[in-house]
């Protein structure tokens, strides 16, 4: 029948706040892959013992006060690399890239974008397209590939609580997300859209600065999990977990999860 492979995702906005909540998720959870977003530290303070002592093999890239990124995994991980290598700028911090099991993992913190007339958001959009071509250079959509991470894109109307008041933010301008939709369009299955399908409210993100943004669920769906049609077929389900939002400190956002039933062997 083949094994379950759980992977999860989870931008924790800075991993020495989120390290008790994410340690005792991985506890309950056991997930094969975790790929964690915003971890904030450089290298030298990444709490990788706590990781080993929880059974998890850990890989990361970070630098002092934002960004950052990390895949934890069950299983030992091969061909780690970090950035994008196009000889443009490979920003480290904001992609790491292993196979776990067999099945190559791309873990990506996307740059928000400040505002739309800010040079980041020029950035952004250049981002995505650069990783658009490390997709092509690297693999392809006809092999199993998982590209986890925070976004920083809704990529429809229903992954946001106001589509008409955020029409031109950052994470929902139309720009942001014709860039995602390039992207999409090489390859990818949006997991969580595969079985949950036109199910408004479901959010990964809600905002610190909304007055009591998850009890009224003013949030979005920037964190995702994305598959190539290969791998997608063998997702059986997908879900956001919405208690750990709900946690003692927790993060703005909280952990996405899907799982793909492997075959025998």
């Amino acid at each position: 029948m083949g094994e379950v492979f759980r992977v999860a995702t989870y931008n924790c906005n800075s991993i020495r706040t989120r390290l008790p909540l994410i340690l005792k998720w991985l506890a309950a959870n056991r997930p094969d892959v975790l790929c964690l977003q915003e971890t904030k530290v450089p290298d030298e303070e990444f709490p990788a013992d706590a990781f080993r002592e929880a059974g998890y093999h850990v890989v990361f890239r970070g630098q002092k006060g934002g960004a950052g990124v990390a895949i934890a995994s069950l299983a030992a991980p091969d061909d780690v690399s970090f950035g994008l290598d196009d000889g443009g700028p490979p920003d480290e911090a904001r992609l790491v890239r292993a196979t776990v099991r067999g099945i190559p993992v791309v873990n990506t913190y996307v740059p928000q974008g400040r505002s739309p007339d800010h040079p980041m958001f020029r950035y952004k959009l250049e981002w995505l397209a650069r990783l658009r071509d490390y997709f092509d250079r690297h693999f392809s959509p006809a092999e199993p590939l998982l590209w986890c991470g925070d976004f920083n894109v809704a990529p429809e109307e229903i992954d946001v609580h106001n589509p008409v008041r955020l029409k031109h933010h950052v994470d929902f301008h139309p720009e942001a997300r014709a860039a995602l939709e390039r992207i999409r369009e090489w390859g990818f299955v949006d997991v969580f859209r595969r079985h949950h399908p036109n199910e408004p409210g479901q959010y990964t993100f809600w905002d610190y600065r909304v007055p009591r943004a998850l009890e009224r669920n003013l949030g979005w769906r920037v964190d995702h999990i994305w598959a190539t049609p290969p791998l997608a077929e063998r997702s059986v389900d997908a879900w956001i977990d919405r208690e750990a939002r709900r946690a003692e400190k927790p993060s703005d956002h909280t952990f996405l999860v899907a799982e793909f039933k492997l075959p025998p062997g």
